[in-house]
């Protein structure tokens, strides 16, 4: 059962910094006894901790720093940006609830933070109430708040009172005067819904419907979808497209029949991205600065992260290859010198601190899109994922003159 906030907050020291930073200022462990899984977890509580902790006592407007691109205003969208896209990843692990191991302590005082940082980022009256409407920015950002309810019914979903669903789902909706662009923008109307179908609110099915219709006509082939009519050689496929509609699928197929006509070509699709992802992480973790966005590093691998977490991974990629692989890449784009400022803060790079790497619409909040390539943290420690021993992935076995799967069009 998860703490309350008082009990974690009492645990947590009078300057309420959590003793499971800890973590982040020990001695170094090497990586043939720290577990992945261990790693993973020092890792996502290290991202988590100053935005949950802020959020949580609603100082987070006051106390984030925002970094941005010289000439570039996101002071007033980076908080949500922050907490949406913080827990649209980390959601999955806050929902295994509480065991007897030592990682369930910090993840139990993790998920009773961030359903104190929900209730104060929606409430009118509270110091920390965000940012839902001004600007077109917020649309993106509930988009992925709505999708970490939908990846944590009970520990996210199921802990928030009637009075904070209350406010959560006016959020939410209030979202509706923001006109989309016509893009992979479509799915975060479609997501808005989504959140609001999960709290019992009214939706509206034709928004859903209009997504996941504009999306099947940019459909380009091989498991590759345009933003909008046009192809763009970035990582959108894997950041909001392929996943927002797996998760549309989920919640929508038995609803909507458009939807459900839909939902084996979705998954399909998906499959085959996953599978295209996978061979792009080279032995070392890199993979091709292609694109725009690269600002939000291990982010890139959504798609994959997501189906090992659904255990969808597709023929012929074993859930311990992915591990391998997905730890080299956040060990890459986590792991440089620079990417965390002298106060925790995760700071704009690809690998490391590089500011140039921002776009005009990133900022400190955005880079948060990171942890969703954490996913699978939400899989049990004895799950394939976790348990089976290390396997080399494709580029791995390619480089080393193994014998390695060909690859085939969908």
């Amino acid at each position: 059962m998860a703490i309350t906030r008082r009990e974690f907050l009492a645990t947590a020291g009078s300057s309420g910094t959590l003793a499971v930073t800890a973590l982040k200022h020990r001695a170094p462990v090497s990586a043939a006894i720290e577990s992945d899984r261990e790693y993973w977890t020092s890792i996502a509580g290290r991202i988590a901790d100053p935005v949950l902790r802020c959020a949580a006592d609603g100082t987070l407007k006051a106390r984030m720093p925002v970094e941005q691109a010289a000439g570039a205003n996101r002071r007033s969208v980076a908080h949500l940006e922050a907490v949406g896209r913080l827990l649209a990843g980390l959601a999955p692990w806050f929902e295994l609830g509480a065991d007897r191991s030592a990682e369930s302590a910090i993840r139990s005082r993790y998920a009773a933070l961030a359903v104190e940082a929900i209730a104060q980022s929606v409430d009118p009256g509270s110091p920390g109430f965000l940012n839902f409407t001004a600007d077109r920015q917020p649309l993106v950002d509930a988009a992925f708040l709505a999708q970490a309810l939908l990846r944590a019914p009970r520990a996210l979903l199921g802990s928030l009172d009637a009075g904070t669903k209350q406010n959560l789902a006016a959020a939410l909706a209030s979202t509706r005067v923001i006109t989309p662009a016509f893009s992979n923008w479509l799915l975060f109307t479609a997501m808005v819904e989504a959140g609001l179908a999960a709290l019992g609110a009214s939706w509206d099915a034709t928004r859903v419907e209009y997504a996941v219709r504009e999306h099947e006509q940019w459909y380009k082939g091989d498991g590759v979808y345009g933003d909008g009519p046009a192809f763009h050689f970035d990582y959108y496929n894997s950041f909001v497209i392929h996943p927002m509609l797996v998760d549309l699928v989920a919640t929508f197929a038995d609803r909507i029949a458009v939807v459900r006509e839909m939902s084996a070509r979705i998954e399909e699709r998906a499959r085959r991205y996953a599978a295209i992802e996978e061979r792009l992480i080279a032995p070392d973790g890199a993979f091709p600065p292609v694109g725009r966005s690269l600002a939000y590093r291990c982010g890139a691998f959504h798609l994959l992260a997501q189906s090992a977490l659904r255990r969808a991974l597709p023929a012929g990629v074993n859930a311990a290859q992915v591990r391998g692989a997905l730890t080299a890449v956040i060990r890459r784009t986590l792991g440089a010198p620079g990417t965390f400022d002298a106060e925790g803060w995760l700071r704009i790079g690809f690998c490391g601190h590089q500011p140039d790497v921002g776009e005009p619409y990133i900022s400190t909040g955005s880079v948060y899109l990171c942890s969703v390539a954490f996913l699978p943290l939400g899989l049990p420690a004895t799950d394939a994922f976790w348990s089976e021993p290390p396997q080399p992935w494709t580029q791995q076995r390619a480089w080393s003159g193994q014998a390695f799967p060909i690859d085939h069009a969908l």
